[in-house]
């Protein structure tokens, strides 16, 4: 077992304040991967001087996401959005934005909903839902400071739980897959 924090930042983003969340976690359990992904999104988001670390690196592509995604993942990659950049993406896919604060009032949960184990039958997606909020620093009106919410699909995948797609909230409430755009960037 693989003992994963998933931590709500402090305001500051330069301390790891408020509630730590502490879970036991096993590999084909559906949280994993998602901890996993939300622990390095928050990273990259802090305000600690620390390196950013790339989310869709070859390993944690084999490792986290589907086979199906991460097919889909390098065909997009042929396409960089930066010159002499390496991924299609030209922003944050899972904070959905370019700019933002250190992510604060972090969860990470199995939606009632979620399909899972014996209810569901073998091979039903599971979903896990994150929320946060990315612009608790910026001083605006209320709307703007209002919490994100990220859906992963989770499948299993030769016995280990896999992310098979993310979806995150456009401007107009729609959640939209990041499946769906990676196939857009790869048609050009």
């Amino acid at each position: 077992m693989t003992r994963l924090l998933v931590a709500a930042l402090a305001l500051s983003g330069t301390l790891l304040s408020g509630t730590l969340l502490s879970a036991t976690v096993r590999a084909e359990d559906p949280l994993a991967p998602v901890a996993e992904v939300m622990r390095i999104t928050a990273g990259n988001w802090a305000d600690d001087g620390s390196e950013p670390q790339e989310l869709f690196t070859e390993e944690r592509l084999d490792r986290l996401f589907s086979r199906d995604f991460s097919a889909r993942y390098r065909a997009a990659a042929a396409f960089p959005a930066m010159e002499g950049g390496t991924s299609p993406f030209d922003y944050d896919v899972i904070v959905n934005a370019q700019d933002g604060c250190p992510l604060t009032d972090l969860s990470i949960a199995r939606t009632e909903d979620g399909k899972t184990g014996e209810a569901a039958g073998s091979g039903a997606p599971t979903l896990i839902v994150a929320r946060f909020n990315a612009t608790a620093c910026f001083n605006e009106a209320s709307e703007v400071q209002a919490p994100s919410e990220v859906r992963f699909t989770i499948i299993d995948e030769d016995g280990r739980s896999v992310i098979d797609d993310i979806q995150t909230e456009a401007d107009n409430e729609e959640f939209g897959s990041l499946k769906a755009e990676l196939d857009t960037i790869a048609r050009q």
